[in-house]
């Protein structure tokens, strides 16, 4: 009996097209800087971290049943050292336009930054109001490795956003 395969989805409607038109030319100038970005959500999540205890006995340590959080957008340089972020409240195309424009205003009037991030629904938005002297660059799908600031979220995490109760 032959195999059924489903049908290939169509593109989402919220999904911007892969066309020359979304995918601007970097002007060639000079040699432009090469931005990674990523968001991560921080924030209070019941409980402070996971640790390693005796079975039968309760480790040390904070605890609350409190949810709040936040988001950290950022965007590092790893040739330089460079760095801009931002702490919203939310992730949405509206989040991301007001951190491109904001990091946009960062850059000197004749650079034109090339920006390379994730898959996420809201980097791809036909919504997503990207400036002119910025070049947005997709990661492929499944490949968190290949963005830098993955490794600053771990070691934020760590070493600073552990095993934290916020004040009331």
């Amino acid at each position: 009996m032959p195999r059924r395969t489903r049908k290939r989805r169509s593109a989402s409607k919220n999904r911007a097209p892969r066309s020359p038109d979304r995918c601007r030319p970097v002007p060639s100038r000079q040699a432009h800087p090469l931005f990674f970005q990523d968001e991560a959500r921080v924030g209070q999540k019941g409980r402070t971290c996971h640790l390693w205890w005796v079975k039968g006995q309760r480790p040390p340590g904070l605890c609350d049943q409190r949810f709040d959080w936040t988001y950290i957008f950022a965007a590092v340089e790893p040739a330089t050292g460079a760095e801009f972020a931002l702490v919203l409240p939310t992730v949405s195309t509206v989040t991301m336009s007001l951190f491109l424009t904001e990091f946009a205003n960062t850059l000197a009037p004749d650079d034109h930054a090339v920006m390379v991030l994730d898959g996420a629904g809201w980097h791809g938005s036909a919504a997503l109001a990207v400036p002119d002297n910025i070049t947005l660059v997709p990661l492929p799908p499944y490949s968190p490795e290949s963005n830098p600031v993955e490794r600053i979220w771990l070691y934020l995490r760590e070493r600073f956003l552990s095993l934290q109760v916020c004040p009331d």
